[in-house]
């Protein structure tokens, strides 16, 4: 029984709000780090202080030890830069081209198709269907799945086609078809 007791006041016990002390905000963080490794900090900024200076005077013995030598290094540097600067400036273009993109409205006809340009060719309405897919850019893969037709249905559409409009490509197929107004 005291053992139930016991939970019943441990429960009670971590249910009881308790007070936190109020969080440091940055500044009393930077500051009480700053106290804290001011040591450190010191030693460490003396160090690279003394390192700078050992460099400098080295730099200086170098410079008085190798002085024709630092001097024409100089002069090649700075003529180096002038050259590229230069070399960039004369060969940047004179013109400065401006993409402008605007919307432009076109009122497109409905298109009509023209059954006597279509009659005189002698097309099929599955050919004409090939050539219609040919002039949206489907491949003779794409045309034969989505016609439902084998490759070499398509094919053989393709070849009467190219046969009854007298051309060698389609993309001449497709822009005789176009002036006839067979296809949009």
């Amino acid at each position: 029984m005291t053992t139930t007791s016991r939970s019943k006041i441990n429960i009670m016990f971590h249910t009881t709000p308790v007070n936190k002390p109020p969080t440091p905000n940055r500044t009393d963080k930077l500051s009480n780090f700053l106290s804290r490794h001011k040591h450190v900090l010191l030693y460490g900024f003396c160090l690279a202080l003394l390192l700078f200076l050992l460099r400098w005077l080295e730099l200086r013995f170098i410079i008085f030890d190798h002085s024709f030598e630092v001097y024409i290094a100089s002069i090649a540097l700075i003529f180096t830069a002038l050259g590229i600067w230069l070399g960039l400036r004369l060969t940047r273009p004179k013109t400065k081209t401006v993409f402008v993109e605007k919307e432009v409205f076109t009122s497109s006809p409905v298109f009509v198709l023209d059954e006597t340009q279509l009659a005189k060719s002698g097309l099929s309405r599955r050919e004409l269907e090939v050539l219609q897919l040919m002039a949206d850019g489907l491949s003779n893969q794409e045309i034969a799945s989505r016609l439902f037709v084998s490759l070499s249905t398509v094919k053989t559409h393709a070849a009467r086609v190219f046969e009854k409009m007298e051309v060698q490509r389609r993309t001449q197929a497709v822009q005789k078809a176009k002036n006839l107004h067979i296809i949009p």
